[in-house]
Parts: structure tokens; C-alpha cells; sequence
């Protein structure tokens, strides 16, 4: 599995949400544009036959609306992947809200055997076994992607980059083997530190792992900066995911793109888009630059 493809060219999320790196207005304007999830399809449609494939997103609320279109037309969409991204903490703290702690529980538990899944999570939290509860919320977020090709798992940034922090790394190694065991599928993991990252998964004997994170020309949003990135890339051995491509519009594409492509062990680049024609000259430069890959 250590050496699964990824395509080249990932589809990305941020522009359905309203979140935009430098600005709020646009932002909201997208958001506003993306109220129907119908939006969303069209855009993810012309994504498809531009040839992207690949979905990376995150367990928001309207994905499992998204989900919920490609299952009921599996001829149309046997091809394209999702890569999702968990979790979507805001949605966890809307439920609380609405529904209280344990209606919020029971909303969120998997299908398959709600009462021995609620059982396990007492008997995790009786006995503070922190990997019963990582499991159970890993398949609680997996739970709307059900029937879907998900070939690969990541886990979000700031529930990472906080792990990291803490120096809990065995937190890392339950995600990585219960992603592998159970999804037959390869873990990420995105993080704002790449090359810190880098080195506490490959400490705990995760060997060449898929990490994402802000990697572009003027180091925008790179912690511990561009230098430290080049050498970990350079010298690991690591599948890197290259976001935040264009430093939200600071870069020209082609100048962003030609850039990447002097970079070793960079896997795939992630890219978010609002139209047909951005999507298309994103692909051709990424295939001129870099290759189509998968």
C-alpha cells in the first residue's frame, strides 16, 4: 500500500465554505454563491470532466449531501474519489447545541450496531482508552462517504498540529493503523509544520507518509519556513501534498506551478476553484509542469 498513486491534481474544498486565506469578502461572496449544493455539484461535475477526479474534503454537513448525489448515480461517478479530511470540528459543536451531549452522541454514532458502538465508547471513556475513542469518532466521520471509493484518509490540521504540540504522538499510529485495517485506505495528515511532522511520524515508525501542507514560493503560511521545508523534501522520505499552491492569489499560476515542479517527493498538489475555465488551465499547467500522475 506504501506506494499507492495519487493523481496529481487534487480537488479542494475551501471555496464552497467561504474560506478564503486573504479575504473575507470573497470569501463570503463564495459562500453566498455555494447556499445550494446543486453549486457544488456543477462545479465538482466540470472538475470531473477536466479530468480531476479527486474530491479533498472535509466531513462538512452539505459533503454528505454531496455523497448522497454520487451513491444514487453510481454509472456517473464510478471514477471519482473523495479524500476526506477529519474532523470538522464546528459540526460537532452544532449538534451539542441543537440536539444536547447525548443526542448529539447518538446523531453522530455509525449504523453498524449503534448499541455496541455507544457500549465500546462507555467502556473507552470508563477506562480512558484513548484508542476505543479515536476509532469511534474516525468511523463516525467516515460514516457518510459509505459505498465511496476513499482511497486515502486524512486527519486535519489543527487537531494534528495540536497533537504535535502536545507530543502525543501515539495518537498518530492508532489513526494510521485503524485507517489502514479498516478502510483499506493510506493516512494523511495535514499540518501548518511540515518538516516537525515529518519527523515525530517517521520517530514512531510511520515510514514514508502522505503529508499536506502550505507549500509555495513565497512561503506563505509555512511554518518554520521555506528553507526547512526544501530540506525535509530534499533529504525524507515522505509523499508531499502541496496547499495553499498560489498563497491565495499572490502568485501567477504558471510562475506557482513551474516553482513546485523543482521540488523532490512532491506527490500531488491540492487546488480550490469556483469555474470551468479556472479548473482547466489549473490541469494544463499541473500536466505541462508536473505530469498527469494516476
Amino acid at each position: 500500500m506504501a506506494g499507492m498513486q495519487i493523481d496529481r491534481l487534487l480537488f479542494g474544498d475551501n471555496q464552497f465554505f467561504g474560506i478564503n486565506h486573504m479575504s473575507e469578502e470573497k470569501a463570503r461572496a463564495q459562500a453566498m454563491r455555494f447556499q445550494d449544493t446543486a453549486a457544488i455539484i456543477r462545479v465538482l461535475d466540470a472538475a470531473m470532466e477536466e479530468g480531476v477526479r479527486t474530491f479533498m474534503c472535509t466531513t462538512h454537513d452539505r459533503i454528505a449531501e454531496i455523497c448522497d448525489h454520487m451513491r444514487a448515480n453510481p454509472a456517473k461517478y464510478r471514477d471519482f474519489r473523495f479524500y476526506p479530511c477529519m474532523p470538522y470540528a464546528h459540526k460537532y459543536a452544532n449538534a451539542v447545541t441543537e440536539h444536547g451531549m447525548i443526542g448529539a452522541a447518538l446523531h453522530f454514532m455509525p449504523d453498524d450496531g449503534v448499541f455496541r458502538t455507544a457500549l465500546r465508547g462507555a467502556t473507552s471513556l470508563a477506562t480512558k482508552d484513548i484508542e476505543g475513542i479515536i476509532k469511534i469518532l474516525i468511523d463516525v466521520e467516515m460514516k457518510m462517504f459509505r459505498g465511496l471509493s476513499t482511497p486515502v484518509i486524512f486527519l486535519q490540521n489543527v487537531i494534528v498540529d495540536l497533537i504535535l504540540g502536545m507530543g502525543m504522538t501515539e495518537v498518530f499510529a492508532i489513526f494510521h493503523e485503524h485507517v489502514r485495517k479498516k478502510y483499506g485506505a493510506e493516512p494523511g495528515f495535514i499540518t501548518m509544520n511540515m518538516p516537525r511532522l515529518y519527523h515525530a511520524l517517521t520517530g514512531i515508525g510511520i515510514e514514508n507518509p502522505i503529508i499536506c501542507a502550505n507549500i509555495n514560493k513565497i512561503g506563505f503560511r509555512t511554518c518554520g519556513g521555506l528553507d526547512a521545508y526544501a530540506e525535509v523534501m530534499r533529504n525524507g522520505r515522505l509523499r508531499a501534498i502541496a496547499m495553499s499552491i498560489f498563497a491565495s492569489g499572490a502568485i501567477p499560476p504558471r510562475e506557482a506551478i513551474a516553482w513546485l515542479a523543482t521540488l523532490p517527493n512532491l506527490e500531488a498538489v491540492v487546488f480550490g476553484a469556483s469555474s470551468r475555465a479556472n479548473i482547466a488551465a489549473t490541469k494544463a499547467l499541473v500536466d505541462e509542469y508536473l505530469g498527469a500522475g494516476a
